[in-house]
């Protein structure tokens, strides 16, 4: 009787994702553009003044203030909306878990893995594409096939409601949004950069295996 394959293992590519330049590279400008974009923030007691609360004259002035506050408290209505999806994921630990599982795969198997690293699963050797493939469609199923999904939707609409009953009820005429903000300033574009950062960094490091 033949003995189980083991699979093989190869010291000189034994680094994991979590000490790749890529990710490391991603960790620092992720702290980085976090702690600038939240220095951003309005202060707090600006959001809840209860003297500056009044009911909307009609639907077009509850519009116009929605628009003034959401400018000018973009990133403490970004920081409600996360902790609405934070609070609606942890009241839902197994869909918590299941969204951590699916990012962990995308970190270890795919974003940060060194490309000179083969991916071995039950003894068989996946190229970038089919794990690609493999992680395209299991993030598919797991996000809109099952309540994942619909448990995002709903507390991604949640905080949006909140954010948008607060911008409506708030008068914003003692606000003065500063003229060097554009629109894309905040966390959106913190994201956007953390984004586009880690990609170059990946790519940097990954180029010669996945193209």
């Amino acid at each position: 009787m033949s003995s189980p394959a083991i699979l093989p293992i190869n010291d000189t590519t034994s680094s994991t994702p979590m000490t790749t330049p890529a990710f490391r590279s991603f960790l620092s400008r992720l702290t980085t553009s976090a702690r600038h974009t939240f220095s951003q923030a309005r202060p707090w007691y600006e959001l809840i003044d209860r003297t500056a609360f009044s009911r909307p004259e009609n639907l077009t002035d509850a519009i116009s203030r929605i628009r003034k506050n959401a400018s000018y408290f973009r990133v403490n209505y970004l920081t409600l909306i996360s902790a609405v999806l934070a609070l609606f994921l942890i009241s839902h630990i197994f869909s918590l878990l299941v969204l951590l599982s699916l990012l962990a795969s995308w970190c270890f198997l795919y974003f940060f893995r060194p490309s000179d690293q083969p991916v071995l699963l039950f003894g068989r050797t996946f190229s970038d594409r089919e794990m690609l493939g493999i992680l395209s469609l299991l993030t598919v199923i797991v996000v809109f096939l099952t309540s994942v999904g619909s448990l995002l939707i709903s507390a991604v609409l949640s905080g949006l409601l909140v954010v948008s009953a607060h911008g409506a009820f708030r008068v914003p005429e003692d606000l003065f949004l500063d003229e060097q903000e554009g629109p894309n300033s905040g966390l959106l574009s913190f994201l956007g950069g953390a984004a586009s950062s880690a990609a170059v960094a990946a790519a940097s490091n990954n180029v010669s295996g996945r193209v």
